[in-house]
C-alpha cells in the first residue's frame, strides 16, 4: 500500500467519530452506530483503493452498509482488505462513557482472517513478551510465562480485561495470585493496543470479546510487533446453553465450517493478520485511556487520532481541528 493512504484512512475514522459524537449521551446506540457507519462509508468511497470489507457490520443480509464482502473505494489503486468498527463502544457513546473509538485496519488482499461475528477468546502482549503466550495453557501458566519474559514478579503484572460476568472467575483468580487487574466496561480493541504502547502500564489483554474486534486487534498488534492468540467460541459456550443461545451458536459453527475455520482451535497471530503491511487508524469519540475524546464548540470540533503504519512501525498521534460546515456536503446531516 502507498504510505500516503494512511492520512486518507485517518480522515475516514475522523468522520465516523464526529458522526458518533453527535449522538453522545443521547441513549440510542443504534442511531449513533448508523451515523458512524454511513459517514465511514462515504469517506471510504472517496479513497483511491479497490477495497473489500472483510470485517464489518455483519453479513449482507444483516447490514445495509459496510457488510462483509462490500466493495468500497473508487476502484482505482491498491486492492486491499478492510476491517472496520465504526464505533467500538456504541453503548459507551450512547451513555457518554469513556473509551469509545472509531477504528479501521487496512491490509493487502488476503491479509485478514475472515471470521464470522461471534465470540473470541483472546490474549495479547507487547513486543517484550512475544512468544510467551499459548492459549492451550491455563491462564495462570500464561501469566507466569509473561512475567518471566518481562523479568518482573507476578505481582507487578498488569492485565486488562473486560468487566463482564463471564470474566468473574478469571478476575478472581488473577487478584488472588497478586496480579493487578484493569477492568474495562467495554472496548477491548483499545485495551489490546495499550499492551504495545510504550507509555502504557498494561502488559496483557485477556478475555472473551467479539471476533471482529479480535481481527482488528490482531492487525494492530502485528503492526506494533506484539503477539496475540485467539480462539473462536460459540455463543452457547460463552453465554450459557439456553435453547436460543444453542440455536445461535449452532448457526455460528455452521458459518465457521462454510468459511473453512475451525471453532475452538487456537489461532496464532499469523492466522489473523498475515503480514505487517497494515495501516490502522483510530479516532477517539469519548476520552479514554488510549485517546482523547472529541471536544466541540459551535461549528468547530477537535479530534485525536492514532495512526499506525505497520511497514515502517510508525506511530502518529494527530490532533485535528475541524470546521464542520466545510466538510464534504454528504457528511453534513451526520456531523452537524
Amino acid at each position: 500500500m502507498k504510505r500516503e493512504l494512511a492520512i486518507e484512512f485517518s480522515r475516514v475514522t475522523e468522520a465516523a467519530a464526529l458522526a458518533g459524537y453527535k449522538w453522545l449521551g443521547r441513549g440510542d446506540k443504534n442511531l449513533a452506530d448508523n451515523a458512524a457507519v454511513q459517514s465511514m462509508r462515504i469517506m471510504l468511497n472517496k479513497v483511491d483503493i479497490d477495497g473489500t470489507i472483510v470485517i464489518g457490520e455483519g453479513e449482507i443480509d444483516e447490514a445495509p452498509m459496510l457488510y462483509i464482502g462490500e466493495k468500497v473505494g473508487t476502484g482505482n489503486g491498491d486492492a486491499v482488505d478492510i476491517a472496520v468498527d465504526p464505533i467500538e463502544g456504541t453503548r459507551m457513546t450512547a451513555m457518554g462513557q469513556s473509551n469509545a473509538l472509531a477504528v479501521l485496519a487496512v491490509g493487502d488482499k488476503g491479509s485478514f482472517l475472515n471470521a464470522p461475528d461471534m465470540y473470541m477468546e483472546k490474549i495479547a502482549v507487547g513486543p517484550a513478551a512475544k512468544g510467551a503466550i499459548d492459549l492451550n495453557l491455563t491462564l495462570a501458566e500464561n501469566l507466569a510465562n509473561i512475567a518471566t519474559a518481562l523479568d518482573k514478579p507476578l505481582t507487578e503484572l498488569t492485565v486488562a480485561v473486560l468487566a463482564k460476568p463471564r470474566h468473574d472467575d478469571a478476575i478472581r483468580e488473577m487478584l488472588v495470585s497478586g496480579v493487578r487487574v484493569f477492568a474495562f466496561p467495554d472496548g477491548d480493541v483499545a485495551a489490546t493496543i495499550l499492551t504495545c504502547m510504550p507509555e502504557s502500564e498494561v502488559d496483557v489483554l485477556y478475555g472473551i470479546g467479539g471476533a471482529p474486534e479480535g481481527v482488528i486487534s490482531a492487525a494492530v498488534i502485528r503492526a506494533l510487533d506484539g503477539d496475540m492468540q485467539g480462539r473462536l467460541l460459540a455463543r452457547h459456550d460463552v453465554k450459557g446453553d439456553t435453547p436460543e443461545n444453542r440455536r445461535m451458536g449452532e448457526d455460528e459453527l455452521a458459518r465457521c465450517q462454510a468459511m473453512g475455520i475451525e471453532a475452538g482451535k487456537v489461532l496464532l497471530l499469523d492466522d489473523m493478520a498475515r503480514n505487517d503491511n497494515v495501516i490502522f487508524s483510530a479516532t477517539g469519540i469519548t476520552k479514554g485511556d488510549l485517546l482523547d475524546g472529541i471536544s466541540r464548540k459551535g461549528n468547530m470540533a477537535t479530534t485525536e487520532t492514532l495512526l499506525i503504519r505497520g511497514k515502517s512501525r510508525t506511530i502518529r498521534r494527530i490532533r485535528s481541528t475541524h470546521y464542520l460546515d466545510r466538510k464534504d456536503a454528504a457528511l453534513h446531516e451526520f456531523i452537524i
